[in-house]
């Protein structure tokens, strides 16, 4: 027996009038997703002329789009632009192409690997503080996004991106902005002649970086190393395109989010001074020297500043929205979704719903305590997504921020002098624009 159609819901005329009036007033995609979530439901279809995508929040459609049904949902979508600077990136395949590059890819980024790079992301976070003068106001997003691409280089590919870091500033940002929302979504096969240059600048680049890593390993200059991503990919056969998808995959996802939380994690203390302080404390009496890179097990005891962590990827999840297309004629949440439609998951509404979070607007870092059981559903907290494509990164950001944080707080008192400015803003990732400005004061007991 043929089932019933089940249309997505829409909002009515005064439901819309009502997400008009937020998107007017606020200016944000957030709030108008947020009001049609109010208004509408866990699921619902957005209908904007030629972009009418069906939007799924909480654990239930997330459990089926990451898990149960994962296999009736592509993650590469064609003719976005994503999928076009990324070409056949681990992250935009689908199928055995996906499962390829990921068994290539994992072992490197798996913790016993990560866990050996503590030492170079504490000495590519010195490499720049060193140039933070006491006294004087830094922009931790622009600082942060400096370590981030640092480390990522340096650890990942075992480059020394300093010399190229303000040559390539400008083409990294303009591939961010490339893969953000905007016209494009209305419009796919727009011309964009303005990012050529930029992305023929990052691309050369990496061509160059892959030539010069065959010849060493060809010649035995360069050891073999289990953590060398880079080395991994070379070794594994993959010609030098399909390695530079891989690599500008990294580079581009890997450094942007971690930029992200690092930012949103200086904004949230800086706007709660007493969980600055609890921070502080914590690493001042775990981590009792400032002149070598912290332990892994003084890593492991900084738990308060991992519920912190834990805290902002829930407020603030940098991958704050999941981007899949409809296999095949299906339904989600109980309604019809025909093949080829877009389908979005929102990550950041699904860790806001009042339905699993108490006070889900609080910074609350305490609701991460080991002892706290938390009676919610699978899939209720997915910062890093879930399932078998959950993202091939988690282990390194989890401890790539604990380092970063530490050694920064360990060194500096920060204030935070524009919080009333800083806002939400939905591009490639989830950053606080414009900008993230604190005071830097070097601690007198560790000057």
């Amino acid at each position: 027996m043929t089932q019933p159609a089940c249309p997505l819901p829409v909002a009515d005329p005064e439901s819309g009038l009502e997400i008009l009036k937020g998107l007017f007033r606020k200016r944000s995609l957030l709030t108008a997703l947020t009001l049609m979530h109010e208004h509408v439901g866990d699921v619902f279809q957005i209908t904007m002329p030629v972009f009418n995508p069906a939007v799924a929040i909480g654990p239930l459609t997330n459990r089926q789009i990451m898990v149960s049904d994962r296999e009736k949902f592509l993650w590469r979508p064609e003719g976005d632009p994503v999928t076009r600077l990324l070409r056949h990136g681990v992250l935009v395949v689908d199928g055995e192409e996906h499962d390829h590059y990921r068994g290539i890819m994992d072992p490197p980024l798996q913790r016993r690997h990560v866990n050996n790079h503590i030492a170079g992301f504490w000495k590519y976070t010195n490499d720049v503080i060193a140039n933070w003068a006491d006294g004087r106001i830094q922009d931790m997003l622009v600082e942060m996004r400096k370590v981030a691409l640092l480390i990522l280089m340096g650890t990942m590919f075992k480059v020394e991106f300093a010399p190229d870091l303000e040559r390539l500033w400008q083409p990294i940002l303009k591939a961010i902005h490339y893969i953000s929302p905007g016209a494009w979504i209305m419009w796919s096969d727009m011309p964009r002649p303005t990012y050529r240059k930029s992305l023929k600048m990052l691309d050369d680049y990496l061509y160059k970086v892959i030539q010069v890593r065959r010849g060493e390993l060809a010649s035995g200059k360069m050891p073999v190393d289990p953590g060398d991503l880079l080395g991994e990919l070379i070794r594994a056969g993959l010609d030098d395109d399909r390695i530079r998808d891989q690599m500008l995959t990294m580079l581009i996802a890997g450094h942007d989010t971690s930029t992200a939380l690092l930012a949103w994690v200086f904004y949230l203390l800086g706007t709660h001074p007493e969980e600055m302080a609890q921070v502080v404390a914590e690493i001042d009496g775990v981590i009792v020297t400032a002149d070598r890179p912290p332990r892994l097990d003084e890593i492991n005891q900084l738990r308060y500043l991992d519920q912190v962590i834990k805290e902002v990827l829930r407020l603030y999840p940098p991958i704050h929205i999941g981007n899949r297309a409809a296999a095949e004629d299906l339904q989600l949440g109980g309604y019809d979704v025909a093949k080829g439609s877009r389908v979005m998951y929102s990550i950041y509404l699904s860790h806001r719903d009042k339905k699993y979070w108490d006070n889900p607007e609080q910074f609350c870092p305490a609701r991460f305590e080991r002892h706290i059981k938390r009676h919610q559903p699978p899939l209720t907290y997915v910062p890093f997504g879930g399932g078998p494509r959950n993202c091939i990164g988690a282990a390194f950001a989890q401890v790539e921020s604990k380092v970063v944080l530490a050694r920064i707080l360990q060194l500096f008192d920060l204030t935070l002098l524009n919080a009333d400015k800083i806002k939400p803003h939905m591009g490639a990732t989830l950053e606080p624009r414009p900008s993230v400005k604190m005071l830097v004061q070097r601690r007198a007991y560790h000057a």
